[in-house]
């Protein structure tokens, strides 16, 4: 085994840095995390509104108890994809990209009919607006640098 610089551990490791998550912590572009926190921002909003419904359905008197429960835990489970997304996005994981990507392309038409056709523009241009951000953060040049697989080798 050759012998480690001095600016490296024997297993290889850059002196200073306990693992990896350093070193990809110091090349995420503003533009991701920008974009990270306006996900944070969004699972925020998703589980305020989760629990808001939970609260409804057990302090009143919801037609169909059990859609109701259910629309709750899909705007908690929401809440945990963006986290989760976000996160694994902030480890500069390319993979953690489509379903963001999916999510908030699914969120557009979501925004637009808030607030055109159910008349609740205070609700649907935030989430129109948030999606259309996050998906242009997504693909600015240096996010595309830090999570673009390289091309196979033909």
């Amino acid at each position: 085994m050759p012998e480690p610089t001095s600016d490296e551990h024997s297993d290889g490791r850059p002196d200073g840095r306990l693992d990896g998550r350093l070193a990809a912590a110091e090349t995420v572009p503003p533009a991701l995390r920008a974009g990270c926190g306006l996900l944070g921002l969004e699972a925020l909003g998703l589980l305020a509104g989760g629990v808001t419904l939970l609260v409804d359905i057990l302090t009143g008197h919801p037609t169909d108890r059990a859609s109701a429960f259910l629309t709750a835990a899909f705007a908690v489970a929401g809440a945990v994809v963006l986290v989760l997304g976000a996160r694994a996005l902030l480890r500069l994981r390319p993979a953690a990209r489509t379903p963001i990507v999916v999510l908030q392309v699914l969120a557009v038409p979501v925004g637009y009919q808030l607030a055109f056709d159910s008349e609740r523009p205070e609700w649907g241009w935030p989430i129109m607006l948030v999606a259309v951000a996050v998906l242009y953060l997504l693909f600015t040049p240096p996010v595309r640098a830090v999570l673009d697989r390289p091309d196979p080798v033909r």
